[in-house]
């Protein structure tokens, strides 16, 4: 068979097929052209899940007359200029379009119209295409003084065969939904509004840009609860920023649909990103938890690639090494400058697990009752609750004691008396502590409320933290195989495990090459003894294939530490002394990630007085 040139019309359903992948990816472009425009209010409506209808309307700087019919050409584009050589600078991209190819794609797959009036423009013009036929240009009706209308009606129609591989009308309007929400957290300055089959679910104000904007733009879409739990990240090295939001260790999810990354304000999935963020967390998460993070890395456009793929969905970075240790060290610094904090979801969490229990036919009401001696203003419960001995009758065990301090009380008291209140210890964060229940729960009194401390999962961080420095100060130390082990392995992981060989001998791992396609390892960390080298090795090269860096390795190490911790830290059942409650608390205190276990699970619940009124019924 010749070669041949193929025809236009089939060279932009090609290009459509990379380019407009789904409804979606449509929406996506033409955002993302409005955005380029300077559009500070955008609207979409769609339709069926997109494939019947697509509207995008923005108030942007317009498309003139005379450039409409270019805009639906291939490779036309106002996002890069030729310079007096004739050349054009692929590297320094600025924009979030520009490669000239949504428009002509989605007009030759679909029917697409685009009206317009350009700014100090008297009127609007529109010009049409459908399935790769191209209307002439006419004047046309147009709401606001500016901007651009772009429709998209009957999405592959041109190409029935595409139809066939699209979801569901939910599923590709969930899908289109979550574009809007990338984008509108990558511009927190531009307006909003997402109509889908006619009901608006998104309606998004303009925001202040900066980061109190950018928070309350995150806390509209991710919930309050992410913005009461969020850190703040800004840190720059090299040219480049980090700045964002990331969750507290204790705020995690059950995977990582709540990460967002965003490259000079383009939404992006790449997996370095995505690995860093893991490593940051490594010490503080399992493995199936996820933390919650919208991050913002601006950097040179010379030092990122975006013209990866059509759908500019990745990027490939100059220095990868260098982007992924300011991910990590700003995470970090954000988590230790946290300190001893946990997220406020605990304490919410701990409140919906207080269910009032009461008799079968006992009216649900509350009886009020008259103040008692001590000064309290006293209420019954539920109404039958009037003694001591019926309330025990509902909840067994309520009269028994269980909860041990010092000093006892002078007098016999059916209530635990921890002795006078000590004022600077009240007004510390974790308070000062007052009992010890079931031998290993710390109740703490704080100001404004109580702290509850699980003892064995704080001693366990503290434990952990003390280990952590002293490996920071040494290498690791290492244990030489009687007979060094040979892995076997592709050549490309080879050399990734080799060419990473610095890096894992700081890690106590030394390896070497051994010919072409495996690595010979002569000595392993001390502190993993027996060791599969077989796996531990196929391990850190699959790492180092997907996330580029060696966490198998970190978190092997890291999980030893937190082994050992759990071994040397204090146990549940052991009795401690008021003395010895009070220094667990000053320790939490002053360190870093003290709010969380090697886990992930909080380490204390801090219940504020607001919250116990509510409790009791006070509010």
């Amino acid at each position: 068979m010749p070669i041949r040139r193929l025809p236009a019309e089939t060279v932009n359903r090609i290009a459509a097929g990379e380019v407009i992948e789904r409804p979606a990816s449509a929406v996506k472009e033409l955002v993302e052209n409005a955005l380029d425009a300077g559009a500070t209010r955008i609207e979409i409506h769609a339709d069926g899940g997109g494939l019947s209808r697509i509207l995008v309307a923005d108030d942007g700087k317009g498309i003139p007359e005379a450039e409409l019919p270019l805009a639906i050409e291939r490779h036309a584009t106002s996002k890069l200029e030729v310079d007096d050589a004739g050349d054009v600078d692929l590297l320094r991209i600025h924009t979030l379009g520009f490669r000239g190819e949504a428009l002509p794609s989605i007009g030759s797959v679909a029917r697409l119209s685009i009206a317009s009036r350009a700014r100090d423009a008297e009127g609007a013009f529109v010009v049409a295409v459908e399935g790769g036929q191209v209307r002439p240009t006419g004047p046309a009706p147009f709401p606001g003084p500016h901007g651009a209308r772009v429709e998209v009606r009957d999405l592959f129609f041109a190409t029935p065969a595409r139809l066939k591989f699209m979801k569901s009308d939910r599923a590709e309007a969930m899908a289109i939904s979550e574009e809007i929400r990338r984008q509108a957290m990558a511009h927190e300055a531009v307006a909003f509004t997402l109509t889908l089959d006619g009901r608006n679910t998104l309606r998004l104000p303009a925001e202040p840009a900066g980061d109190k904007g950018r928070l309350r733009r995150l806390a509209a879409l991710l919930g309050r609860e992410f913005e009461d739990n969020a850190l703040l990240i800004d840190q720059s090295r090299d040219g480049l920023r980090l700045s964002g939001f990331a969750g507290l260790p204790t705020y995690s999810r059950g995977n990582a649909s709540h990460q967002f990354l965003f490259v000079n304000g383009r939404p992006v999935r790449d997996r370095l990103l995505q690995g860093a963020i893991r490593g940051a967390y490594a010490d503080f998460l399992a493995r199936d938890r996820h933390p919650a993070a919208a991050l913002y890395l601006d950097l040179d456009p010379l030092l990122v690639d975006v013209n990866v793929h059509p759908a500019k969905a990745e990027v490939r970075f100059r220095d990868p090494a260098l982007v992924r240790g300011l991910i990590v060290g700003a995470l970090r610094h954000a988590l230790a400058g946290a300190g001893h904090r946990a997220s406020t979801t605990v304490a919410t969490d701990a409140l919906s697990g207080f269910q009032p229990g009461f008799q079968p036919g006992a009216s649900r009401a509350w009886s009020p009752s008259r103040p008692s001696a001590a000064g309290y203003s006293g209420w019954t419960g539920w109404t039958g609750w009037t003694t001591p001995a019926a309330a025990a009758q509902v909840l067994p065990g309520l009269n028994e004691p269980s909860a041990r301090v010092e000093p006892p009380p002078p007098l016999p008291s059916p209530y635990p008396v921890a002795g006078p209140v000590t004022e600077a210890d009240v007004d510390r964060p974790l308070g000062a502590a007052r009992a010890q229940l079931h031998a290993n729960y710390i109740v703490a009194q704080t100001r404004d409320g109580l702290v509850v401390v699980d003892q064995h999962a704080a001693h366990e961080r503290l434990v952990y933290e003390r280990m952590k420095a002293q490996m920071a100060e040494g290498a690791v130390t290492r244990q030489a195989l009687l007979t060094p082990e040979v892995v076997e392995l592709h050549p490309a992981e080879a050399g990734r495990v080799v060419a990473r060989a610095d890096e894992l001998a700081e890690l106590g791992l030394v390896v070497e090459a051994f010919g072409g396609g495996a690595v010979l390892v002569r000595e392993t960390p001390a502190l993993l003894g027996a060791v599969d080298v077989q796996g531990l090795v196929r391990d850190i090269a699959d790492d180092l294939s997907e996330h580029g860096a060696a966490l198998s390795l970190k978190e092997r190490l890291a999980d030893v530490c937190g082994t050992m911790a759990c071994h040397g830290s204090v146990r549940c059942g052991r009795v401690l002394s008021a003395a010895e409650m009070n220094a667990l608390l000053r320790q939490m205190e002053a360190t870093p990630y003290s709010g969380q276990c090697n886990h992930g699970r909080p380490t204390y619940v801090e219940l504020k007085l607001a919250d116990l009124e509510r409790l009791f019924g006070r509010r």
